[in-house]
C-alpha cells in the first residue's frame, strides 16, 4: 500500500509518536462507492480522509476517470487524487453474480454511493427498497444532474452543464464578453463536499438518534445554485437579473485584479469601508476616503472606474513583492494571484501541508492536495493514493468468502 509523507514531516518509516497516522473519527464506517468520475467520488473520498473503509467499485472496464485529463505514464493523475484512500474492486451490476456480491458487500455496509441516472439501479432489480430489505440501517446517496425526480430527472448532464443552467456562468466574465464557464469541475466538487455533509447528517441521525437508513437525492445543480448568492431573492423582491461584472463586484469597490510593473498579478478586495480606506491612503488618495459617499460600499461600486484608475496606477508602477509587501504594512487586504507552481511553493502552503508529497507505488513521490480541514482531536490523512484497477479483489471478495477458483472464473466471464 502506497503511503503518505506531509511536507516537512519525516518519512514513513521515520514517523513517531510526535506524528500519530490517525485513521480519523469514521474509522470503522464501511463505503461502498460505486460512484463513476468525479462528484459521487469526491464525497467518498472525504470519508475516506477522515477514517472510513472506502470500497470503491467499478465495472471491470474501469472508471472512466483513470484516464481523463493529465496523464503520466498511462496512469491518471487526477483519478490518484480522488481515488485516494479506498480500496479497488471490480464488479458488473448487470451479471447475476455481479448482483449478489454486491448484495453481500452491502449487508455489511453503512453506506452506499452511485451515481447513475435514475432507474439504472431499478432495472437491475438494486433499488433502494431491495437495498433497504438487504440492510435497513444502509444510507444510500444518489448523485444525479437533476435529482431524482422532476421532468429533467432522467437527462445526462455533467458539470459543465450544470455551471450553465445555475447562473454560474451568466454571472462569470467580462461585462461585454460572453458567459464563461469553469476549467475544472466546480459543480462536481460543491456536490461531492455537500454529499459528504448528507452522509454524515444521516449518519448522525442513526446512530446518534436512534433513527434508520436512508436515501439522500442530491442534485449537481441545487448546492451549486446555493452558493451562487441571494440571485433568485434579489429577482423576487426587486426584479433584478444579476449579471456579469469582470473581476468587480457590484457591491463593493476597490475590488478587482490589478497588474504588477512586473506582469506579476494581485486581487485586492474591499468590501469593509475600514479596508478600502486603508487602500485609499495606501495609494496617495486619502481625500478620496473623506468623501462622504466613500462610506457606503454600494456607493463606492458605483464609483469602481475612479476608485480602479487610482489603485491600479500605483500598482502598475511598482514591481510585486513592493505591492505586496506595503498593503501587507498598511492592513490592507491583498493576495497574489498564482499559477499551481507558485501555490505549492508558497511558504504559507507548505507550513500548514496544504500540500502534501504521497509515496505512490506507480509514479513515486507525488504532490495532491491534503484533506479539507482541521480537526485537532480527530484528524483525517491521506492514507495512500488510488490504486490500480481490481487491486483489492482478492482481499475484499475473499472476506465474503468468495474462493480463488471462483473469482478467476468470474474475471474470466466479465463479472469482476
Amino acid at each position: 500500500m502506497a503511503t503518505t509523507t506531509p511536507v516537512g514531516s519525516p518519512g514513513p518509516d521515520t514517523l513517531d509518536a510526535s506524528h500519530p497516522v490517525s485513521r480519523g473519527p469514521l474509522d470503522g464506517l464501511r463505503v461502498l462507492d460505486a460512484g463513476f468520475v468525479y462528484a459521487a467520488p469526491i464525497a467518498a473520498m472525504m470519508l475516506g480522509d477522515f477514517g472510513a473503509d472506502v470500497i470503491k467499485i467499478e465495472h471491470p472496464d474501469g472508471d472512466p476517470a483513470r484516464a481523463h485529463g493529465w496523464q503520466k505514464d498511462g496512469h491518471g493523475l487526477w483519478w490518484k487524487v480522488i481515488a485516494r484512500n479506498k480500496r479497488t474492486v471490480t464488479l458488473n451490476f448487470s451479471a447475476d453474480e455481479g448482483r449478489e456480491l454486491l448484495c453481500a458487500l452491502l449487508r455489511e455496509a453503512d453506506v452506499f454511493i452511485e451515481n447513475f441516472r435514475p432507474g439504472v439501479l431499478e432495472a437491475w432489480g438494486l433499488g433502494p427498497d431491495v437495498m433497504h430489505d438487504i440492510n435497513p440501517r444502509l444510507i444510500i446517496l444518489r448523485v444525479t444532474g437533476f435529482g431524482q425526480t422532476g421532468p429533467y430527472a432522467k437527462r445526462r448532464a455533467f458539470g459543465t452543464l450544470i455551471e450553465a443552467m445555475s447562473g454560474f456562468a451568466h454571472q462569470t466574465g467580462q461585462e461585454t464578453g460572453p458567459p464563461t464557464l469553469p476549467p475544472f469541475g466546480l459543480a462536481d466538487g460543491v456536490a461531492g463536499i455537500t454529499g459528504a455533509l448528507a452522509i454524515s447528517l444521516a449518519l448522525y441521525h442513526r446512530d446518534a438518534r436512534g433513527g434508520e437508513g436512508q436515501v439522500i437525492d442530491l442534485s449537481l445543480l441545487e448546492p451549486l445554485l446555493g452558493i451562487l448568492g441571494p440571485g433568485p431573492t434579489v429577482y423576487d423582491q426587486l426584479g433584478e437579473i444579476p449579471g456579469r461584472h469582470g473581476n468587480r463586484s457590484p457591491n463593493n469597490a476597490p475590488r478587482n485584479a490589478y497588474q504588477c510593473s512586473d506582469d506579476r498579478w494581485v486581487a485586492i478586495s474591499a468590501s469593509a469601508t475600514s479596508i478600502a480606506r486603508r487602500v485609499l491612503q495606501l495609494v496617495g488618495h486619502p481625500e478620496i476616503a473623506e468623501e462622504a459617499w466613500f462610506a457606503h460600499a454600494g456607493e463606492r461600486a458605483q464609483r469602481a472606474d475612479l476608485l480602479d484608475k487610482l489603485v491600479g496606477e500605483w500598482i502598475a508602477a511598482r514591481p510585486f513583492e513592493t505591492v505586496v509587501e506595503a498593503f501587507t504594512n498598511a492592513g490592507a487586504a491583498i493576495a497574489p494571484i498564482y499559477d499551481v507552481e507558485q501555490l505549492v511553493n508558497d511558504p504559507h502552503v507548505r507550513q500548514r501541508e496544504s500540500v502534501i508529497t504521497c509515496k505512490d507505488e506507480d509514479l513515486g513521490p507525488l504532490q495532491m492536495q491534503n484533506v479539507f480541514f482541521r480537526m485537532s482531536k480527530t484528524p483525517g490523512s491521506v492514507q495512500h493514493t488510488g490504486r490500480r484497477l481490481g487491486q483489492d479483489n482478492d482481499d475484499v471478495f475473499a472476506e465474503l468468502g468468495v474462493d480463488r477458483i471462483t473469482m478467476d472464473r468470474l474475471r474470466q466471464d466479465g463479472t469482476m
